[in-house]
């Protein structure tokens, strides 16, 4: 009766522990709070704010509310729920707007999670990274066409290749004036292949997990999401792309867009797999893309990603201060504010740059001395020369995560221990320990753990409780009490967001709300098609297909490709420019952009055989049999609890 009881009863958010508020406190007596330094610079310039602080599509929904982080405006300290550090960057995010960084230069800044920036160019405005929807990019272009000058579009730069760079585009531009030569869209080599393959192959994966890293299901107050770090969140609008129509693949190279010249330095591998920075000789003036910015960026970015390279990240930074140092007298980048004068240009060049090469060189030097990635990550700590630059805070990518992510980018997830070489799955091995060491004696170890303000160890406790006994609501909901005096504690917005969102997930259950989805039909239509059939492959069960095997042509009139395809092995592959001369169970024809129909689910592979958008010559029954094999994938999938 009294199990069933605690099992029925749900909890909310409770307020911040008395080691929580000395934890935050601690920061606070080490961290330079008097240097106002950053909030003179995030206001400086400032010309309007959006007319509204609501932006909406076409179709009347909320794409981004920025009125839900007016909190961050209250004056005084920080409140108990949140770590002082993270409130004050949070703060200076929420300074939103157009601002001139200086004479011909802007920046529409805290409207989406990035910064869209505009140059003057002879005739028009030349964008810098169109932010994550067609609303919010137009929102910006029209607010600095209203404040300052009402020009037309005549340049667009892509820094990278991550959505909230990019997925404005046809907000600011259209693609035909793109195709017909009026308007060039320039974009650092492979990035088409990195922006789509991002946002699809794992996709479903990455979106749940970034559902938790931007506090998508979290609501907006001291008790919930106060912002990511970079920004303040992300939007929920029309996600767009379209090929550039200019690649650049060397550093050094130069080029001239509607008469101001632009210099390139190539950074592929550092925060994206296809990043540039650049030069503006006119202004004397760097743009950093995301390699510098004001907060220790991601390693390895939680919603999940290719590993990044600390080394090449600090050499990059090297490059960027022997090619432009001398001269630059402001940097800006895609997220935060600028800096002004050439010895804080350098001074933050430099730093960042140490930052990255310390993280790699010091991960490496306690590796090669046997410690493994958790006891590097709990020993490490930066020097005071780097940790009490607020610019080299983990607001986006947290310190510990990093260093286990740099760990991992050169030893691969094992520690080198024997026993954890295959370890059992959480569930087996949870059910394990409860059966070994039993509920009531781990909950009262958890609630002793809690109370002395050990929440790592209390949540570690209750997280086997809860991957053995799912239905045991009181372990849910220590647990989530143990991690929400973590995220409280967290300087890392993403962190925060992460356990605050377990924390409610494990309370409430799964809260399905809207969060973004890249996915898109542009990002689809971006895929070649050799892109598409990979796609495929990862929605195939393998297993499923035992001894089964099959073999197609595919032929594509609108593209003039043509492929086979096969399924043996448990493996879905295919061939380029190839065909079964005999022995396929059909020939299939269709276009293109009948698959295009099939990934944004306005076609169902299954019904292909019954729709007069493909031809089949051959054993229609056998694909039929072939469809059965593909998994769809479901977005909800639980994190916090099996």
């Amino acid at each position: 009766m009294m199990l069933a009881l605690a099992n029925a009863l749900a909890e909310g958010p409770k307020p911040a522990t008395s080691f929580t508020k000395a934890e935050n406190q601690k920061l606070l007596d080490y961290l330079p709070f008097d240097n106002k330094q950053d909030f003179d610079d995030v206001k400086r310039g400032f010309i309007a704010d959006l007319p509204s602080p609501v932006i909406k599509g076409a179709k009347g929904n909320t794409v981004i509310d920025l009125s839900q982080f007016d909190f961050l405006k209250q004056q005084g300290p920080a409140p108990d729920t949140v770590n002082p550090s993270l409130w004050r960057q949070e703060q200076l995010l929420s300074v939103r707007g157009l601002f001139k960084v200086v004479d011909g230069v802007y920046q529409v800044r805290n409207i989406d999670l990035a910064n869209i920036s505009f140059i003057r160019g002879k005739t028009g405005w030349i964008v810098i990274d169109p932010l994550t929807s067609v609303e919010t990019a137009k929102a910006a272009l029209d607010l600095i066409n209203a404040k300052v000058e009402n020009l037309p579009v005549t340049g667009v730069i892509f820094t990278h290749s991550h959505v909230d760079h990019f997925a404005g585009i046809r907000g600011v531009v259209k693609e035909e004036d793109v195709r017909a030569g009026k308007v060039p869209v320039v974009a650092p080599e492979g990035f088409m292949e990195e922006s789509v393959s991002e946002n699809v192959f794992a996709g479903n994966v990455m979106s749940r997990r970034a559902s938790y890293m931007y506090g998508n299901l979290l609501p907006k107050n001291p008790q919930g999401a106060v912002g990511a770090g970079l920004g303040l969140t992300t939007a929920a609008g029309t996600i767009t792309l379209f090929a550039p129509s200019k690649l650049i693949e060397k550093t050094g190279e130069k080029m001239t867009i509607d008469g101001v010249d632009v210099e390139f330095q190539m950074a592929p591998g550092t925060e994206a797999p296809a990043e540039m920075l650049f030069y503006f000789p006119q202004f004397k003036l760097i743009d950093l893309a995301e390699d510098a910015t004001h907060t220790l960026h991601n390693l390895l970015t939680m919603r999940g990603a290719k590993v990044r390279d600390a080394s090449k990240w600090g050499k990059t930074l090297d490059t960027t201060l022997d090619m432009w140092g001398k001269d630059a007298v402001v940097s800006m980048g895609s997220h935060h504010w600028p800096q002004w004068g050439n010895d804080r240009v350098v001074k933050h060049l430099e730093d960042q740059r140490d930052l990255y090469k310390y993280i790699n060189d010091q991960v490496l030097r306690m590796a090669n001395e046997g410690l493994t990635m958790h006891e590097i990550a709990d020993q490490f700590v930066l020097p005071d020369g780097l940790a009490k630059e607020f610019y080299n805070r983990g607001y986006y990518g947290d310190l510990k995560h990093n260093v286990r992510s740099t760990y991992q980018f050169y030893q691969g997830w094992w520690d080198g221990n024997p026993a954890n070489l295959n370890p059992l799955p959480p569930v087996e091995e949870s059910k394990k320990y409860v059966e070994m060491i039993g509920v009531d004696k781990m909950m009262s170890s958890a609630k002793d753990a809690f109370n002395k303000g050990d929440y790592r160890w209390s949540a570690t406790i209750t997280n086997k409780i809860v991957f053995a006994l799912p239905d045991n609501q009181a372990a849910k909901n220590l647990e989530a009490d143990a991690l929400e005096q973590m995220g409280y504690q967290a300087e890392s917005g993403p962190a925060r967001d992460f356990y605050l969102s377990g924390a409610q997930e494990l309370r409430n259950g799964i809260q399905k709300a809207a969060t973004p989805n890249t996915s898109s039909p542009d990002i689809i239509r971006g895929m070649t098609t050799e892109m598409f059939l990979d796609f495929l492959g990862v929605h195939f069960n393998g297993p499923k297909l035992g001894n089964h095997t099959y073999h197609f042509n595919l032929i594509f009139p609108d593209t003039k490709e043509k492929f086979t395809l096969y399924a043996e092995n448990g493996v879905l592959g295919y061939g380029k420019d190839k065909q079964y001369p005999s022995g396929a169970d059909a020939t299939i024809t269709l276009n293109r952009s009948t698959l295009d129909k099939i990934a944004l689910g306005q076609l169902k592979l299954g019904n292909l055989s019954e729709t007069g958008e493909v031809k089949f010559d051959g054993d229609k029954a056998k694909f039929n049999e072939l469809v059965t094999y593909f998994d769809k994938f479901d977005f909800w999938f639980p994190i916090a609890a099996p």
